[in-house]
């Protein structure tokens, strides 16, 4: 894990004023949830965002990955090469099915960032960090699972 500061890193935040932004939009129907923004920098440079939206048959909700993750894809990009997760949470990293959906669109060398408050630090991980048995045999950008 590596730790930023924003004014380090403009990739970075680029990311966060993209995901803070996405996350002001989330759909919340039990108002103790938590509010998700993620921003996807694609490997051709563009950023895709997404917020998390609950519904009232909680099977049906809407992960913030997998809204920027289908942002992306709609608009013909469809490799990771940078994803921010933020929230008002201390350590709120993507669920192991999102994950999956990042792992299935990332190439090799994806970071995946979290951050907890708008001017805060973000950490930054490997994808092989948070999901560490994956077999990392990637074929266009897509992660073959055996």
């Amino acid at each position: 894990m590596k730790i930023v500061q924003l004014n380090e890193f403009d990739l970075w935040k680029k990311l966060s004023v993209s995901a803070w932004k996405a996350r002001d939009n989330a759909k919340l129907i039990n108002l103790n949830s938590t509010k998700v923004g993620v921003s996807i920098m694609s490997s051709s440079g563009e950023v895709f965002s997404g917020c998390n939206a609950q519904h009232e048959f909680r099977s049906h909700d809407i992960h913030a990955e997998i809204c920027a993750i289908s942002n992306m894809y709609a608009n013909s990009d469809s490799k990771i090469s940078e994803i921010l997760v933020v929230s008002e949470r201390d350590f709120l990293t993507p669920c192991g099915s999102c994950l999956d959906w990042i792992i299935r669109f990332s190439l090799t060398k994806t970071k995946i960032g979290i951050q907890s408050s708008k001017k805060g630090e973000i950490r930054i991980f490997d994808l092989n960090e948070l999901m560490p048995f994956t077999q990392n045999n990637y074929s266009n950008g897509l992660a073959k699972h055996s």
